[in-house]
């Protein structure tokens, strides 16, 4: 399989970015004779299907069926965003569409998160799906942890300056008082002081590398503070729209990967912890396929943006849809909607 650095000629590259416009248009395998037609370039249908046989060997395309025409592949629609696209701009009417039902005075911020939610949905035919702003966009000042009966343990995180959040953590076994005040210095001295999205995001990776990097105390106490951070997670989440689009693709049709897909949208933790990850970056990021690291969304893509409040990132927005997605269109709708969503709530703050 080629990697992310391979360069392709002026020629491959051409064709690859015909077959896959042509294949996310139509839904159907590319032939050779098609894209002689379509792209009016002067090569043979011999020379077109000697590249595309080089592009096969590349993993940027496959063959679905013999003598059945080729179809892009992850790895070919990485390659198209990474070096072939080319935006396509939202019109003068998408835009002020955007800006007119997301900058009205005097709504309630989660109308227009679920506005947001709906425009996305409407706008790119798939999923579209708005992160609350998170009440952990906060820095930890201090936790603690006092025994309770019955296997329990009661969590206290100070959080900004004062603010106070108890949560009951059923952890299946009694722990001494003792223990648990070694467990709340061990994460005071390590975290005190991180905004609680980064240091949820730590601790995951402190967690993998336990055995090796962590000690046990710390390892322990990871262990009951992500407890902890996950219980602040409710049903409120984020805002889904527009998931029955989904069913309109043939590649998502398949009823045990709709129901699987389904399922992760309504658990919806596969999807916090891939938005989590958005949090921490800048721009519009885009995952292709296996990108996502959730073998439910294998055959999906999912394009998302991080929007603002008060300067800050509060959360995410994004699309959901096959990894057939015309991503020319809807990584500007999303960069856009993200912008007004964030103009939006400033004005109504």
């Amino acid at each position: 399989m080629a990697q992310p650095s391979t360069v392709l000629d002026p020629r491959a590259a051409e064709l690859l970015k015909l077959l896959i416009e042509r294949y996310v248009r139509d839904g159907l395998p590319v032939g050779s004779r098609t894209l002689a037609r379509a792209g009016g370039l002067d090569l043979s249908s011999a020379t077109i299907r000697n590249v595309m046989a080089d592009l096969e060997e590349l993993g940027f395309v496959s063959s679905p069926h013999t003598s059945a025409g080729r179809v892009p592949t992850a790895l070919g629609y990485r390659y198209f965003v990474d070096t072939l696209l080319e935006p396509e701009p939202l019109t003068d009417e998408e835009r002020s569409r955007l800006a007119e039902e997301l900058l009205p005075g005097g709504r309630d911020p989660a109308d227009l998160l679920q506005t947001a939610s709906s425009l996305l949905s409407r706008l790119s035919a798939m999923a579209g799906v708005v992160t609350v702003p998170r009440r952990n966009v906060a820095v930890l000042r201090r936790i603690e942890f006092l025994p309770l009966s019955g296997g329990r343990v009661l969590a206290i995180l100070v959080v900004n300056q004062r603010e106070v959040q108890n949560r009951v953590l059923d952890v299946g076994r009694d722990y001494s008082a003792a223990e648990l005040e070694r467990y709340a210095n061990a994460l005071n001295e390590a975290y005190a002081g991180r905004d609680l999205l980064s240091l949820r995001h730590r601790l995951m990776e402190d967690l993998a590398e336990a055995q090796k990097r962590v000690g046990q105390v710390l390892r322990e106490a990871a262990v009951l503070a992500e407890r902890a951070l996950a219980a602040q997670q409710n049903a409120e989440d984020y805002v889904l729209a527009g998931g029955t689009n989904l069913l309109a693709f043939q590649e998502l049709a398949d009823l045990n990967r709709l129901r699987a897909l389904f399922e992760a949208l309504d658990r919806k933790r596969d999807l916090l912890e891939l938005f989590d990850q958005c949090l921490q970056a800048d721009g519009v990021q885009i995952f292709i396929g296996q990108e996502s690291g959730y073998r439910v969304l294998d055959e999906c893509s999912v394009v998302t943006a991080p929007y603002y409040v008060d300067g800050q990132v509060a959360g995410v927005l994004g699309v959901i849809g096959p990894t057939r997605m015309a991503y020319p269109r809807i990584i500007p709708l999303v960069a856009e909607t993200a912008r007004a969503l964030s103009a939006g709530l400033k004005a109504d703050s």
